[in-house]
């Protein structure tokens, strides 16, 4: 079954075929229900200073000092629609009694009034009520309704195309981690901070690399091509935010992208590298947030990741935890998740026995740690050295900005 894949804008447009391979892999893996929930709260919809009643999952909290050394709550909580930030003041010593139940609970009902600053809304919390009674935890996560299943399919699609022993790797990775990197976000508050959002996003930058793969005119032409997009849409952007009041706009998604973009191609055209191995790139984006699996928690995950990489740990800490919404892992966070997918990747290795040269297994993990691009942005290495790595770079930022653009778009 031949499938259309319309992606960036309807400019990356491509068909692939959904072939028995195909069908028979996604038949031997589990898609669980996500039920829906009766959710109908958007922050978005409220004006400021209108009183809100809601059911909400927590995700984080954090006591912070304002400048006069008054202390404060921040917290985050989501539904399905999304996640919301919000405040309590420490009004009749609100703090010291709230504390003790954000430690036990993790499914409110919240009593807060809408605010606004510079265009962003937030939450302020008048009272907080713990709800008893179990309830589905993915009933308040977010989940923009992703079909899972459909995007397996093409994710699935991708790793049949190559080569062994880089096939096997990337399926057995695949089947190995399932469970969770179906349903894994990609981020807190960023791009794809969703159930689902790990497995959109990893496919996602394989259409990119699909889309510059098969260029009649080669990998530079393409990557020109996207970039000539992405000037377009800016454009668009700063000429929309023009039209409006001065207090509505806000700051467009390909602010400030442009002059990067040009810079890495630059550089991956400086290199003159004869040919890129897809296998690698492929490889590398299956792997590149992998580590997220270790680097957040959220309720319903398992601790398979960390089973993976500490066999013989003690674990009984991860028995206690209370799981919520999404949250950086008190584990993971002093790790992260680029040198969590070297890791991930070094332990798959030795487990299949997969015979890979040394300089290949070498430039995977260049891929993965050097993902970010810029150090200041997160890279384990100060700059790409290989094709690969300056690829895997340009169709993240591509792919995760242009996620923002679609996340606006929903929430409209």
């Amino acid at each position: 079954m031949s499938r259309t894949i319309d992606y960036f804008h309807s400019k990356i447009v491509y068909s692939i075929n959904m072939n028995d391979e195909v069908n028979k892999i996604i038949q031997s893996l589990n898609f669980p229900e996500i039920k829906e929930s009766n959710a109908t709260f958007m922050l978005d919809h409220f004006e400021a200073g209108t009183k809100v009643q809601e059911r909400l999952l927590l995700n984080d909290y954090e006591v912070r000092l304002t400048k006069t050394n008054k202390e404060y709550l921040t917290l985050t909580f989501s539904n399905q629609n999304g996640m919301y930030r919000a405040k309590m003041w420490d009004n009749q010593g609100a703090i010291k009694q709230t504390l003790p139940l954000l430690e036990k609970h993790r499914v409110f009902d919240v009593s807060a009034v809408v605010d606004e600053y510079n265009q962003n809304k937030s939450l302020t919390i008048n009272h907080l009520d713990p709800v008893q009674q179990a309830i589905e935890p993915f009933t308040l996560l977010p989940f923009p309704k992703l079909d899972l299943k459909e995007i397996a399919e093409e994710l699935i699609f991708y790793l049949t195309t190559l080569n062994e022993p880089y096939k096997t790797l990337a399926l057995e990775t695949l089947r190995h981690f399932w469970d969770d990197f179906l349903l894994a976000p990609a981020a807190k508050g960023f791009h794809h901070n969703y159930i689902g959002g790990l497995i959109k996003h990893t496919t996602g930058l394989m259409r990119f690399t699909y889309f510059i793969q098969h260029h009649d005119k080669g990998p530079v032409e393409a990557i020109l091509y996207l970039i000539a997009v992405v000037e377009k849409v800016y454009k668009h952007e700063v000429y929309a935010e023009a039209k409006k009041e001065k207090t509505e706009r806000k700051r467009p998604v390909w602010k400030d992208t442009l002059d990067h973009l040009y810079k890495m191609l630059n550089q991956f055209v400086s290199l003159d590298q004869e040919a890129i191995n897809f296998d690698v790139l492929y490889t590398s984006i299956l792997y590149h947030d992998l580590g997220k699996l270790l680097e957040y928690d959220y309720a319903g995950k398992s601790y398979q990741a960390f089973d993976f990489l500490y066999p013989y740990a003690d674990k009984q800490e991860l028995d206690s935890r209370a799981q919520g919404g999404i949250e950086m892992d008190a584990l993971g966070v002093m790790v992260g998740h680029i040198p969590y997918g070297a890791m991930l990747l070094q332990q798959m290795l030795n487990q299949l026995k997969t015979p890979l040269s040394l300089s290949h297994i070498h430039e995977i993990n260049h891929c993965i740690l050097c993902h970010h691009g810029l150090p200041e942005w997160g890279s384990a290495v100060r700059a790409p050295q290989t094709a690969e790595g300056y690829l895997i770079h340009l169709v993240d930022y591509f792919d995760s900005r242009y996620e923002n653009e679609e996340m606006a778009y929903y929430r409209k």
